[in-house]
């Protein structure tokens, strides 16, 4: 879904330009009613695992792979403006040391693979924990068919902006037809891994998880043959994993899936590819800004060992990743508590 430079005109790439600068401004102001001491570690960590699994295509059609576009994932484990900065700063990353999207289309990638997947997801994932019970499984459940429905919902939206601004000349819709069939079956495998990666976290710190935000899962108990809640705990129930472990946890994780898992992954032109190439959008496709890039296409330069070159290319760019990410969120938290001060000065002086 990284669309690169040359498949969209100018004009329309300055507009998303405009569009995806003013939703970041938008997000970070969100972000500060989001982040607290205890989650903006993991905003940044939640960054760096969204680039860590994008390496990690995986076959969907013959000839076709897929991979994880995250914004279901984040919005739903850190809140949906922290969710659009933590796909912002992996797509940048990925434009500026990777060369995989283009630097000119980057309004276009952050519109399509950062807002929209992120304000769909956690539109249709609110209301389905509005009808379902409230419960543990339900936010795992509500995860899956919100990171179902946000991948083809980016595909819809690249449909449009192609649309619009597309630098050839093909019926627009072939490439609807096209880039909705394959991403909803790239959707599946979002789904699969927005779900496993939700209820992971939710099982040990669901505290921590900002969609799972207000739901307890009650005790119940067998009274004479009906299930009755059990009474509330009189102290809070102690955390599985503490915040430190999990952080680590991910992070290790993270580094395993860049630097190793990744060389297993499918080697298949992802659904974007495969569309432009058999429908001749990528005719007009430019070479790349960073394309002499040191770690240009996911490899380190000068290192010929494609399984060496290709992992450590995985780590640093988790390692990049984290860091960017977790510089961010932390001057956005400390942005909030600097905005909450005079308040709190006032109020006490009243």
């Amino acid at each position: 879904m990284h669309v690169p430079d040359g498949f969209i005109d100018a004009p329309t790439s300055a507009v998303t330009g405009v569009v995806a600068a003013g939703a970041l401004a938008v997000s970070l102001r969100g972000a500060r009613r989001e982040l607290d001491e205890r989650t903006a570690p993991l905003a940044g960590l939640v960054a760096a695992f969204i680039f860590a699994v994008q390496m990690l295509n995986f076959p969907v059609a013959a000839g076709t792979s897929g991979h994880l576009l995250g914004g279901a994932l984040a919005a739903i484990l850190v809140g949906p403006y922290t969710g659009v900065l933590c796909v912002s700063v992996v797509l940048l990353m990925q434009g500026v040391l990777f060369a995989d999207g283009g630097l000119t289309a980057l309004g276009v990638n952050i519109t399509d693979m950062a807002i929209v997947t992120t304000v769909v997801s956690y539109a249709v994932f609110r209301g389905l924990l509005a009808v379902l019970p409230r419960g543990r499984r339900s936010v795992t459940a509500a995860s899956f068919v919100a990171a179902l429905v946000s991948v083809p919902a980016a595909a819809v939206a690249f449909t449009l902006i192609y649309a619009v601004g597309g630098t050839t000349d093909v019926a627009i819709g072939k490439v609807a037809t096209a880039m909705i069939g394959v991403h909803v079956l790239i959707g599946m495998g979002e789904a699969a891994i927005t779900a496993l990666t939700v209820g992971a976290v939710i099982a040990v710190r669901p505290d921590l998880v900002h969609g799972a935000r207000g739901i307890r899962q009650r005790l119940q108990l067998r009274v004479n043959g009906a299930l009755v809640d059990a009474p509330a705990p009189t102290a809070p129930v102690a955390a599985r994993t503490s915040r430190r472990t999990l952080w680590i946890t991910g992070l290790v994780t993270s580094l395993v899936l860049a630097g190793f898992v990744s060389f297993y992954a499918s080697a298949d032109p992802d659904g974007l590819e495969k569309v432009a190439h058999d429908k001749g959008i990528d005719k007009k496709a430019g070479k790349h800004a960073a394309s002499d890039s040191p770690l240009a296409d996911y490899g380190v330069k000068d290192v010929s060992d494609a399984r060496l070159s290709g992992g450590l290319a995985g780590v640093i760019g988790v390692g990049v990743t984290v860091v960017a990410g977790s510089a961010v969120f932390w001057a956005v938290r400390r942005r909030r508590t600097a905005d909450a001060s005079p308040a709190s000065t006032l109020n006490t002086g009243v």
